[in-house]
């Protein structure tokens, strides 16, 4: 656990060699957490340190509220982070999704620390305007009225979404994968997602829809930019990966989930953008 300024405690994962001159941070998506990462961190903790990290109000770091569940927040966030838990040497950022938002807001709210230490960032799965990933998020309403039956009805309710786990989890597995994916894969999804259903996926919401991009970008193009997208993606069009600036890359066969779907493709690009800085 690593805990920020304000008593926030982000659930961090560290492999790797701690003295490696290179430190891999990577940044999970919207209604995920640090799992997601977990055979891309399997693929490049024998070069370099890697941290794989849940943001606040996700997996096992602490609780986020209205006032604290912006991207802006999550930018601070992984800022203090790298400060605290990285404190010297470089590092290299890949955001999934969402956490590719955390790296743009980092990058415009901590300028001086993203040129100081920052090589450079691999935006994996990240929408340049307006996300439709948030098509995943049940309206707000959805949420509470579930929750005011699970009050009144408590085990009866409970029993009942159990029974329509496998119909949830078969609209994730079209959502967020390509054709052919792996069973264990989609499992760790799903359960990743229910997990922060719904309040977590209903408090991120707003902020996911209306983050500006464009200040980060100005900003993240000072530095090395790999932008990937997998061309069976149904939340980010392939168009999205240009407007990063730097290198574009569209994984054939592939949807939202490329940590898990492509982690070889991701850890080699990775490996590059720490290599050309």
């Amino acid at each position: 656990m690593v805990r920020l300024e304000d008593g926030t405690e982000l659930n961090v994962l560290r492999a790797g060699d701690p003295d490696a001159q290179t430190t891999i941070v990577l940044a999970h998506g919207y209604a995920l957490d640090h799992r997601s990462w977990h055979k891309v961190v399997d693929l490049l903790s024998g070069e370099f340190q890697v941290l794989a990290y849940d943001h606040r109000g996700h997996g096992g770091s602490g609780e986020a509220d209205k006032e604290t569940a912006t991207i802006e927040q999550l930018g601070d966030d992984l800022g203090e982070l790298i400060e605290r838990a990285v404190p010297t040497g470089n590092v290299v950022i890949a955001g999934h999704s969402m956490g590719g938002m955390a790296a743009l807001a980092m990058a415009e709210r901590r300028p001086r620390l993203f040129r100081q230490r920052v090589l450079g960032i691999v935006f994996v799965s990240t929408a340049a305007s307006g996300l439709s990933e948030t098509s995943l998020a049940w309206p707000k309403a959805l949420g509470k009225l579930v929750r005011e039956l699970e009050r009144a009805f408590g085990p009866i309710v409970r029993a009942v979404r159990e029974k329509i786990e496998p119909t949830k989890t078969a609209g994730l597995r079209w959502w967020l994968f390509g054709d052919e994916p792996a069973d264990a894969d989609v499992e760790l999804t799903a359960d990743m997602v229910w997990s922060e259903w719904p309040e977590t996926v209903a408090l991120f919401r707003p902020a996911v829809d209306r983050y500006d991009r464009e200040a980060g970008m100005t900003v993240a193009q000072e530095k090395a930019v790999v932008a990937v997208v997998g061309d069976e993606d149904r939340l980010v069009a392939e168009s999205d990966v240009e407007r990063f600036g730097g290198t574009s890359v569209v994984l054939p066969d592939a949807g939202h989930m490329l940590p898990l779907e492509r982690p070889a493709a991701l850890a080699d690009l990775i490996r590059e953008v720490a290599a050309k800085a």
